[in-house]
């Protein structure tokens, strides 16, 4: 239960953000009153209105006479911030509810700009990793992930395309190398889904999509680079410390 210092409506719409992401907030589960919510966070009922208006915009919760209610198909997935905390906390990057399936694994000669942020000599090769994931009939990402080509040896689940040996892949990695991520950056960009992007995602080709790539290093260099991408109208969000 939260504690009784007083929250600003953004932490509150956090909370209960990150509980639908995890899938401890199931769809279609109804939530306490907005009077019961404010008592239980000592904030003004407005407040709350407030944090939950805000989730709703989103496409978190839907509301009717009845209350307030996660969405029945939720069109949000998660942060790359939020997946790399989960990796610490769960071992996985993939939340509660959410399966990933590989497409693609093998080592490969990657495009000279991927091969320059992990300061490689062209011609060497990397680690690629290509995978969906989704949640029930949605498809919530398509990604492309680089790791160095001797993790390989370290972790063979890297080159391993069967069922279930995406879920924790990072984790594996961070202890196989006894890495630990200290730096990780986030870019993101709106642009038209290519025709692999299309077809990973089940979307007409040209349809808008939300880019993303997210590195994740320490002091030796990059740890993993990955490439990825979101159907419309699927929302990310994240709290920060200004």
């Amino acid at each position: 239960m939260p504690s009784r210092t007083p929250k600003t409506w953004s932490v509150i719409a956090d909370h209960y953000r990150q509980r639908i992401l995890s899938g401890e907030l199931e769809p279609g589960s109804k939530l306490p009153s907005n009077k019961e919510i404010a008592g239980r966070w000592n904030v003004a009922v407005a407040t709350v209105s407030r944090a939950l208006q805000h989730l709703q915009v989103e496409g978190y919760l839907r509301t009717s006479p009845r209350g307030t209610f996660v969405a029945d198909d939720p069109r949000v997935t998660a942060s790359s911030r939020d997946r790399l905390e989960r990796v610490q906390r769960v071992r996985s990057s993939l939340m509660e509810g959410e399966t990933s399936r590989v497409t693609a694994a093998g080592l490969v000669v990657p495009p000279l700009y991927v091969a320059d942020l992990f300061d490689l000599e062209h011609g060497a090769q990397l680690v690629r990793r290509e995978y969906v994931a989704g949640r029930g009939k949605s498809r919530t990402l398509f990604a492309v992930s680089w790791y160095p080509a001797h993790f390989a040896a370290l972790v063979p689940d890297l080159l391993n395309t069967a069922p279930g040996r995406n879920d924790g892949i990072t984790a594996k990695v961070l202890e196989a190398t006894g890495r630990t991520v200290t730096a990780a950056r986030d870019d993101m960009h709106a642009r038209e889904a290519d025709q692999r992007e299309a077809s990973a995602l089940a979307v007409p080709v040209g349809s808008p999509i939300l880019a993303l790539v997210h590195r994740w290093s320490d002091e030796e260099g990059l740890i993993e680079y990955t490439e990825s991408c979101l159907p419309a109208r699927f929302t990310i969000g994240y709290e920060y410390t200004p």
